[in-house]
């Protein structure tokens, strides 16, 4: 096993999340589908880049029975709502200072991600390759080769950290390390990533 150089990480539940202790249960399960093993065929297209934030509202309204302006509301509430994660965010500044090169691969919409561009933690990133950008979602091995062949990175010398199981694997087909972390308890996470690679040097 090489070491590690490069750390690259998903953004929803591992860099950013809303604290659920802040919105009535009637927000939280507007937005249940996010906890599913397969994202809803309409948002994963929004992730993609293919369907616009005034369709996905639509969508969003059909999805859970309820009118637009609901849906509207509820979704950019959901954008302006999204936090650093503590503990995420101390990790990557030590990562940083500890002399990694840190890279984001992300399923996001264009909304969401520009939202999160004005994000303090984002200063530390080198580079990024998010779907709605490249129009092409995890896992699709597509989306990993375009990070590597983008910023010339050696796939053995790469971690991908992630809250889906199955985007994890995707990198480790072709090569990358990997690390699933778990969105339930982002403490502990960072704190065994750290003990992991902060300790090689």
């Amino acid at each position: 096993m090489k070491e590690i150089k490069n750390v690259v990480f998903d953004l929803g539940g591992v860099v950013f999340a809303r604290d659920p202790r802040k919105f009535e249960p009637e927000f939280i399960k507007f937005f249940s589908y996010i906890l599913l093993p397969e994202m809803p065929r309409f948002w994963e297209e929004y992730d993609r880049g293919m369907t616009t934030y005034d369709e996905v509202i639509s969508q969003l309204a059909e999805y859970n029975s309820c009118d637009r302006e609901l849906a509207e509301k509820n979704l950019r509430r959901s954008i302006l709502t999204q936090e650093e994660i503590p503990s995420t965010k101390r990790l990557i500044e030590k990562l940083k200072e500890s002399g990694y090169r840190l890279y984001v691969l992300s399923n996001m919409s264009l909304e969401f991600i520009e939202f999160l561009h004005t994000k303090e933690v984002y200063r530390h990133f080198d580079g990024e390759v998010v779907s709605c950008y490249e129009h092409v979602v995890k896992p699709d091995a597509k989306i990993y080769k375009l990070l590597a062949e983008r910023y010339n990175l050696n796939e053995a010398e790469t971690l991908f950290i992630d809250d889906r199981a199955k985007n994890v694997e995707a990198a480790q087909k072709i090569g990358w390390q990997g690390y699933h972390f778990d969105p339930r308890n982002p403490d502990a996470s960072c704190t065994e990533l750290e003990n992991m690679f902060l300790n090689q040097r």
